[in-house]
């Protein structure tokens, strides 16, 4: 190390591993031209091995209370963070630009915030009145709500130990720089020693620390992974560009599951909770429409009923199309295959495009018997029955595989007033009130069930 106290070391930008030397590849993460020279003083060094005052306890001795959580008034906030803010916790949420991570920041900030409690909500992007006017667009009054415009995280530092909040708001930890360190906001290190430094200051006071963080272009979080290592949870904030639907989606909760998914609309007052999603995304639906089935998915833990649309139309080029759009492209391949060799449909000369309604993205496999329904329907332009739901995973050989937690599925589709549900054979000895359970044990006999034989 030089007189001044600094050093060069070379730091993957994916993983955020440290190296005396560049290295063309990543010996942890296997990536290639990930490495940057950064330089680092003492100062930054320090404050990452520094320590709290604490002192060793054996884990009977140590007692927990209801006070540690803080309930936010925000149901669908709550679902996910798994009841409520630990105190002294790091929360990081990210998302696209313009998805609304400052709205939902702003609005959670404002909802803890009265007379007796204090909450700083600190921006590196906005000036107090941009933030002003915005606050002024949700109806937020902003009692007890402090605003900081800064971006030097020692000066904010100094600000926390003046006033005794009782939450803080970074928006965004990409905007902070400590004046130590050479490199420029938003740069590896600056991005890692910031974080550490709140962390260390919001464990020692107990006080939760909101980030919101930005994405690069291939969605995730900008910076070293180090940075997901270091917060205590890590939440997602989807949804499509025109879609008015966003999903809070949870990756990793040291304090509850990542098991719980919050859904929100986007209106003129800011996030909206969605109290019942499912009739919301199934309330546009026509009777009867050609190539449209219903499939009971699993967002998290929460059962929610989407609506599958599939377009089979004659190509006018050599080769067909595939249009996936809120599902994976591979998946709607393998099942385009999957009708054509096992269910005889003849599908080598058609475009086929596939869309979930409500800007809405499925992932898990329980959804491909709606989405080979929804194919075969309009390919056959014959509709599906309005009351019937489907839900199964198709195998490569055109059977049908159980899928989990098929009662809470078939009970939400109950709920909203189905009456049949098309399940597969193999797992589904279950009985739910109100709803006849339908029984196939392979796509084609599944299609002849949904959308009639030929």
């Amino acid at each position: 190390m030089s007189k001044s106290g600094q050093k060069t070391v070379f730091i993957c930008g994916n993983c955020g591993k440290e190296s005396l030397k560049w290295l063309g590849r990543c010996p942890d993460c296997q990536q290639w031209n990930t490495f940057s020279e950064m330089t680092v003083t003492a100062q930054a060094t320090a404050a990452r091995s520094g320590t709290l005052a604490s002192l060793p306890l054996e884990l009977v001795q140590i007692s927990t209370t209801a006070a540690d959580r803080i309930p936010l008034p925000i149901g669908e906030f709550n679902r996910v963070l798994g009841g409520g803010l630990v105190a002294g916790s790091l929360v990081l949420i990210s998302g696209d630009p313009g998805i609304g991570k400052s709205t939902l920041l702003l609005q959670a900030a404002a909802a803890l915030a009265d007379g007796a409690s204090k909450v700083l909500y600190i921006s590196g992007e906005e000036t107090q009145h941009q933030i002003k006017l915005r606050a002024g667009r949700l109806g937020i009054k902003g009692e007890g709500l402090f605003l900081l415009a800064e971006t030097n995280l020692e000066a904010i530092l100094e600000h926390l130990e003046q006033i005794s909040a009782r939450l803080v708001v970074i928006d965004s930890i990409q905007t902070m720089y400590l004046p130590g360190i050479e490199s420029g906001p938003g740069s590896v290190s600056q991005v890692r020693e910031c974080t550490l430094r709140l962390m260390q200051w919001a464990k020692a006071n107990a006080v939760p620390v909101f980030l919101s963080g930005h994405v690069t272009k291939d969605g995730t979080i900008a910076g070293p992974r180090v940075l997901e290592h270091i917060v205590d949870v890590v939440l997602y904030l989807e949804g499509e560009q025109f879609s008015a639907y966003r999903l809070l989606r949870c990756v990793k909760n040291r304090f509850g599951s990542t098991n719980e998914v919050g859904i929100f609309e986007m209106k003129g007052q800011g996030l909206v909770e969605v109290d019942n999603p499912s009739l919301a995304f199934l309330s546009q639906r026509g009777e009867e429409a050609v190539g449209s089935a219903v499939v009971p998915t699993l967002e998290g833990s929460r059962p929610l009923l989407v609506e599958v649309q599939a377009l089979a139309t004659p190509t006018s080029f050599g080769l067909p199309r595939r249009t996936a759009n809120g599902i994976d492209f591979n998946r709607l391949l393998l099942l385009v295959a999957v009708l054509t060799r096992r269910a005889g449909l003849r599908l080598g000369n058609q475009d086929i495009l596939v869309n979930v309604a409500g800007g809405l993205k499925v992932n898990e496999p329980a959804a491909d018997l709606g989405i080979a329904l929804a194919i075969a329907s309009s390919f056959r332009d014959t509709g599906i029955d309005p009351h019937l739901a489907a839900v199964g995973e198709v195998g490569l050989s055109g059977e049908l595989r159980a899928v989990s937690q098929l009662e809470r599925r078939v009970s939400e589709a109950a709920r909203l007033g189905f009456k049949r549900c098309l399940v597969p054979r193999v797992g589904s000895k279950i009985t739910v009130p109100d709803i006849e359970l339908v029984r196939a044990g392979t796509i084609r006999e599944a299609i002849g069930i949904g959308v009639g034989r030929e």
